[in-house]
């Protein structure tokens, strides 16, 4: 007998319970590729036990929570795709440009979902940031069928009442960095194949975006059942299960039968057309201006065209208004095909996300975002594993010294949260941390997002000193063990590029980083933050209207997000 023959036999009789020891040192997609080998391949690691070891492997959720969420799904396979294919590439940082005093939606686990909240701008009060209770309100959620697949609802309020908008998951990239609000076509049969859409949402002109969105909006708002983060499991399934009955039929949908959900859409048809601001027949599509929307001019056409135009420009010099007519007029049916173009793919239209990994430009870690696109950008904040990075990661704090000490004048501090990352200076010598801002609770922005707030040298440690007394009766109260010397962003040179002024950085051994302007003296505090424990005993405030409240694109330097409410304590 051959020695492949002997090691498939052994691996073949080994017990389930080896096996799945074994299946840890495996990753979810090389325990599907060995169900493809053989039917007694299949059957072994089809088991309960194997996809359980692969849920564990994932590394996005402690067992215990695990086998929690095992009692809403089918099977540890279907949790395992979940998993998978949605939490791990979501849970992160998102962000956006807008408005300036910052954009911060944290993705988190729920129950058999994922839950993006953002953290409203808000100022500390006397409990500090730990103890305080954080302002957050809901943007969207991203809940786990029956069988592992995804279903997608929008938060949003309307007249001062929440509402849910369920949409589709088109896709999830799994090293996603934007997540994208987009409108989809669909066919209403579902035994009939997708037809592939012939013109792309992302290419549709601004406008028409926009107005696909809030038309849609418009429709498929439903009552929201209350959204809690905290650990109550019982509420939680009972919450889910409501949810994904919003989208369908109520008298006859159970978990176990899920294919009759079906989100609320938007008939695609003439009156549709009109409410996009476009009049006659949707079907009807002009000859000339699809052979202009369609074909692809060669060189000699192009050569053609640019001398037809050079005569018809040389003919009359009062033909040029008329000619700019003619070319907008030309566009605007272009614009009116393309968009036609789209919804021809579907018989309605439904909100959809779609995580993607596109190319990216960033300056200190802050990504360069587009301005039109209603779409949120992920932060690539490390986890501090390695000793020689053991500052990066997400750190939120206060000015002032000493920290978090309030007055009857000012009863709360406003809170910034800050991305630390390293890098190397321009010319390669010095080995940077730099201080990234993402949030700031000021009642005004005071620095844009995306702004260094400070710049220290880390590889080069100094015995610089303390400004302030650090000591009670005769004790250190930090007990600063190291420094670094750097610059801090500074006020009074401009709002876009404000300039840097010098200053220090210290460590203390209670894990806290202090930044000092040396001038100045103002003190800049920072802690490590553990963003999901602090909303799961956060205060849950209103969200905006639906697509605003998924990206804010109108750009502002006042606190959007507040209600009214601003100090988490």
């Amino acid at each position: 007998m051959k020695i492949g023959d002997l090691l498939s036999e052994l691996l073949l009789s080994l017990p389930e319970d080896v096996f799945a020891l074994i299946s840890r040192f495996l990753s979810p997609t090389d325990v599907c590729n060995l169900s493809l080998c053989c039917k007694t391949l299949r059957d072994l690691v089809d088991s309960e036990k194997i996809w359980l070891v692969q849920c564990e492997v994932v590394k996005v959720l402690p067992l215990s929570e695990i086998v929690q969420w095992r009692a809403g799904i089918s099977s540890y396979k279907a949790l395992c795709r979940f998993l998978v294919e949605v939490t791990k590439p979501l849970v992160g940082v998102w962000v956006h440009q807008n408005p300036e005093l910052g954009n911060v939606v944290y993705v988190m686990s729920g129950f058999l979902s994922v839950i993006g909240c953002r953290i409203i701008p808000q100022e500390v009060g006397s409990l500090g940031i730990q103890e305080g209770r954080l302002l957050w309100s809901p943007v969207f959620e991203i809940v786990s069928g029956f069988d592992g697949s995804a279903r997608f609802f929008l938060h949003g309020i309307d007249r001062e009442s929440s509402y849910l908008y369920p949409g589709f998951v088109t896709s999830i990239d799994k090293c996603c960095n934007v997540l994208l609000l987009e409108v989809e076509p669909k066919r209403r049969e579902i035994e009939r194949r997708a037809e592939k859409v012939l013109f792309p949402f992302c290419k549709l002109p601004f406008c028409d975006r926009r107005k696909l969105l809030y038309l849609v909006t418009g429709h498929v708002g439903l009552p929201v059942p209350e959204l809690s983060l905290k650990d109550d499991k019982a509420k939680s399934l009972e919450r889910r299960t409501m949810l994904l009955k919003s989208g369908g039929n109520w008298s006859h949908m159970s978990l176990e039968d899920e294919l009759c959900y079906d989100p609320i859409q938007v008939e695609i048809n003439d009156e549709l057309w009109t409410h996009l601001g476009y009049g006659g027949d949707f079907r009807h599509v002009d000859d000339e201006i699809q052979v202009q929307g369609t074909q692809r001019k060669s060189l000699s056409k192009y050569f053609r065209s640019g001398i037809k135009s050079i005569l018809r420009r040389s003919n009359s010099t009062g033909s040029s208004s008329s000619s700019a007519k003619q070319q907008a007029s030309c566009s605007s049916e272009i614009r009116r095909f393309n968009l036609q173009k789209f919804l021809s793919a579907g018989d309605f239209v439904g909100l959809s996300v779609k995580a993607s990994k596109i190319k990216l430009t960033s300056y200190r870690g802050w990504p360069s975002m587009h301005e039109t696109h209603f779409a949120l950008y992920k932060l690539p904040i490390k986890i501090p594993v390695e000793e020689n990075q053991e500052y990066a990661g997400l750190w939120g704090g206060t000015f002032g010294w000493p920290p978090g000490k309030c007055t009857e004048d000012k009863p709360g501090k406003a809170l910034f949260l800050l991305m630390l990352t390293y890098e190397k200076s321009q010319d390669g010598s010095e080995r940077l941390l730099v201080g990234t801002k993402i949030l700031e609770g000021t009642h005004y922005v005071m620095h844009p997002n995306g702004s260094a707030m400070f710049v220290v040298k880390i590889g080069s440690p100094t015995s610089e000193i303390f400004p302030f007394d650090d000591t009670t009766n005769g004790e250190e109260k930090y007990g600063f063990e190291c420094c670094y010397t750097g610059e801090g962003i500074a006020k009074g040179y401009g709002f876009r590029y404000p300039g840097y002024k010098p200053g220090s950085l210290f460590v203390t051994s209670k894990g806290l980083l202090m930044f000092v302007l040396k001038e100045t003296k103002t003190v800049l505090t920072l802690q490590r933050l553990n963003l999901e424990e602090l909303l799961k005993k956060g205060v849950c405030v209103s969200p905006l209207p639906p697509c605003l409240n998924f990206t804010y694109l109108t750009k502002s330097h006042t606190n959007v997000f507040a209600s009214g409410q601003r100090t988490s304590s």
